[in-house]
């Protein structure tokens, strides 16, 4: 059975201490492919650094929504460098988060729309976050044309309509940890409504850990319980959800 983890914060320092042996873990929980997504330059550069190093690791380059209000012309011109890479996979993350407002609405906004913008100029497709900001951020899109640039929503936290919005864009889905939650709600008939074919799984790691492990810090080989819970909704087996986000994720990023 091979894996693949569509998000995760490998350059986090909570794997400063462990980094090789968290990889191993991965590699023997059956995870072939991970993407190492960053949230500012310094982040989106040491994922480019860790993918060089090892096989089945890619980078995304982004700036996260917490980090908007740091984006200059100077911003654009790193990550148009960064992204010329060639493990650079997506731009992202990118979007926005409504929760935590570390950055203003507005200016989130702003640096969405400039991010889709560059994606579209590279060919590449966007990772999306999207925290309590369904509407805008549907509206952005639309606006847009970002079904132009496509990509994934990651870790995706919104019901079925907002699900059949997205799908309808052209927008892939992609389920972490949260799926495995005593309060998933409305996530479980999510993760069995999205077509096979638009479907990823994910860590989002070392956040958001799956049932029994949640609280902890998350990591790539916990994946596979993701996949196991979506089988289980989806009446399919492990190792078929596997084969089929995998597949997936080799579509949406043009992996090799």
């Amino acid at each position: 059975m091979k894996l693949t983890d569509s998000h995760a914060h490998l350059i986090d320092e909570r794997f400063q201490q462990d980094y090789e042996q968290v990889l191993e873990r991965a590699r023997t929980a059956g995870v072939t492919t991970i993407i190492n997504v960053g949230y500012d330059l310094a982040s989106s550069a040491a994922a480019c650094d860790l993918a060089e190093k090892a096989e089945g690791l890619y980078a995304a380059v982004g700036i996260h929504p917490h980090e908007a209000s740091s984006y200059t012309a100077e911003t654009a011109r790193m990550l148009r460098k960064l992204a010329a890479h060639p493990k650079v996979v997506a731009l992202g993350e990118m979007g926005l988060d409504y929760y935590y407002n570390h950055s203003p609405r507005h200016v989130q906004q702003e640096v969405f729309r400039k991010q889709l913008g560059l994606a579209r100029e590279l060919s590449l497709p966007v990772i999306i976050h999207d925290r309590d900001a369904h509407d805008d951020l549907y509206r952005i899109l639309c606006e847009e044309n970002a079904q132009e640039v496509g990509g994934v929503l990651h870790c995706f936290s919104g019901d079925t309509a907002f699900a059949a919005k997205c799908l309808q864009l052209g927008f892939y889905l992609s389920l972490a940890g949260p799926v495995t939650f005593q309060n998933a709600g409305e996530l479980l008939e999510v993760a069995k409504m999205v077509p096979s074919e638009r479907l990823l799984i994910e860590t989002d790691a070392p956040y958001l850990a799956p049932v029994p492990y949640r609280g902890r810090r998350n990591e790539p080989a916990y994946v596979r319980l993701v996949a196991e819970k979506i089988a289980a909704l989806r009446g399919m087996e492990t190792a078929e959800v596997a084969e089929m986000t995998s597949r997936n994720a080799r579509a949406v990023f043009s992996l090799d």
